[in-house]
């Protein structure tokens, strides 16, 4: 069984964001980019998958501009056996145009699992899994912590998080899963497994090879920092506390 983990270049989440002059997004120069956390965990669990030979084959995935040859190169010396890099000049792709990327390549790829990471920590749109299982007609689990029992190309049992507490679910494979935080603790890239990664096979797309459309369906009108917070004030006593709450209408 083949697994197929999409890995994405964002902004290094200790990097303080900036947004840029013209307002139309975040600022990219000189900043230092990395691998998704949240893709990092499904690329952790798709390589613990196959460590415990339920799978035979993970391919890394990933979308955007020539960097994100990196990233796929960091998801090799993890351990991804190959990397598939969709080509594309935009570097911030909607999630319908990610979804309906993967989708083409999963029909070529013909994989068991598809494990992304619940969400990105630069759009936090949370849509990608789920639009790719309604396109795919697969079941899905979102927000997994633990996979607790999976037979090849069969059945999937899983653990997700829920407001009301844990949830414990049942699908049919193929399937689409997305990673919570709780799945696993990424490990790192050795030295030996970065100098191997660099002779692992990296294959180019472009959309056009897909056949597919990543024109983007909404328009970002404007992105400004969010509102500077205001001092705190001290007070010497209950009433005076209860007669500023009342003033700013907390109470």
């Amino acid at each position: 069984m083949r697994i197929i983990v999409g890995v994405k270049r964002v902004i290094d989440y200790a990097v303080k964001i900036r947004v840029n002059p013209e307002r139309t997004g975040v600022e990219f120069a000189n900043v230092k980019m990395s691998m998704n956390p949240f893709c990092e965990i499904a690329l952790e669990e798709a390589v613990r998958l196959k460590e415990k030979k339920i799978c035979t084959e993970v391919v890394a995935v990933s979308v955007g501009p020539e960097k994100s040859v990196e990233t796929l190169r960091t998801a090799l010396a993890t351990g991804a056996d190959r990397g598939i890099h969709i080509l594309t000049e935009e570097t911030e792709l909607q999630p319908l145009a990610i979804a309906k990327l993967l989708s083409k390549l999963t029909a070529r790829e013909e994989p068991g699992i598809v494990l992304l990471g619940k969400q990105a920590i630069d759009g936090d749109c949370n849509q990608t899994g789920q639009l790719l299982a309604g396109m795919l007609h697969w079941p899905q689990v979102t927000f997994a912590s633990e996979l607790t029992a999976l037979t090849p190309g069969t059945t999937l049992v899983a653990k997700r998080e829920v407001d009301s507490g844990m949830e414990t679910v049942k699908v049919s494979l193929p399937a689409v899963v997305t990673a919570d935080l709780r799945l696993n603790e990424p490990r790192y890239a050795t030295l030996p497994n970065i100098m191997k990664a660099r002779k692992k096979k990296v294959e180019t797309l472009t959309p056009e090879d897909l056949d597919v459309d990543i024109t983007p369906r909404l328009k970002v009108l404007s992105v400004v920092d969010p509102p500077t917070r205001e001092a705190g004030i001290m007070v010497e006593s209950v009433d005076e506390l209860v007669e500023k709450l009342v003033g700013a209408k907390v109470v």
